[in-house]
């Protein structure tokens, strides 16, 4: 009996929208999974983009997590939990690898041995919070991830733009569809223009430095 060859690599998908059916995605999803790249589908489309990071990607990144931690470090914070780059997962249907993955309270994902390694959204609920940190891929982040994110459910979805030192912040209406707000609901009480004083702050500041003072802002808000 003639033995099938394996699909080729979608390799050369790199950056773009390719039509394909969930098979070939998790195909793709497993050849991939020692690797750095990341990986999106949505409405039978595979996107797949290099997880290397440059120089604005990566200290924006670095900044955001600190800026998760002096956020949650607050006295009273819920419990929260990240997964920044961890593939999110409905199987048969979507599959994305945000920037930023926060769970606020209980009930957030936690491996065990012999499981798979990505968030299964069948076994797990949604996280509170996704963002995609914009160097090359802003047009696609504020379209059809924008899409996808919504489809998922998932509250809350920023997009943080490092050319244009801005950040995108949207909240699900009751109608399954993001609507830009301007203090966050994630980070209950938290204006989103703070953020983005944060990235001018990078200009003439290292990250670490921009995460001390945003820490510094975040104590005289009076946020309950």
């Amino acid at each position: 009996m003639a033995t099938l060859a394996p699909s080729p690599p979608i390799i050369n998908s790199l950056n773009s929208w390719r039509f394909v059916d969930w098979c070939d995605y998790e195909a793709e999803r497993d050849r991939q999974s020692e690797s750095s790249t990341k990986l999106y589908y949505y409405q039978q489309r595979l996107r797949i983009e290099m997880g290397s990071e440059g120089i604005n990607h990566s200290s924006i990144g670095d900044l955001f997590a600190m800026i998760l931690f002096a956020w949650f470090s607050q006295p009273d914070a819920p419990i929260s939990n990240s997964f920044n780059g961890c593939l999110l997962e409905k199987t048969g249907q979507s599959a994305a690898a945000p920037d930023i993955v926060v769970y606020v309270g209980e009930g957030y994902p936690q491996w065990q041995p012999g499981k798979t390694r990505y968030i299964d959204l069948a076994k797990w609920r949604v996280p509170d919070l996704v963002g995609e940190i914009s160097d090359t891929t802003l047009s696609s982040d504020l379209d059809e991830k924008k899409h996808l994110y919504a489809a998922l459910g998932i509250p809350e979805y920023w997009v943080i733009d490092v050319v244009g030192r801005r950040v995108f912040a949207f909240r699900l209406g009751s109608e399954q569809t993001y609507q830009e707000v301007q203090v966050s609901g994630c980070l209950a009480g938290l204006p989103i223009a703070l953020l983005q004083q944060a990235l001018e702050q990078l200009k003439t500041q290292s990250n670490i430095a921009t995460a001390g003072w945003f820490a510094s802002q975040i104590a005289t808000l009076g946020i309950d």
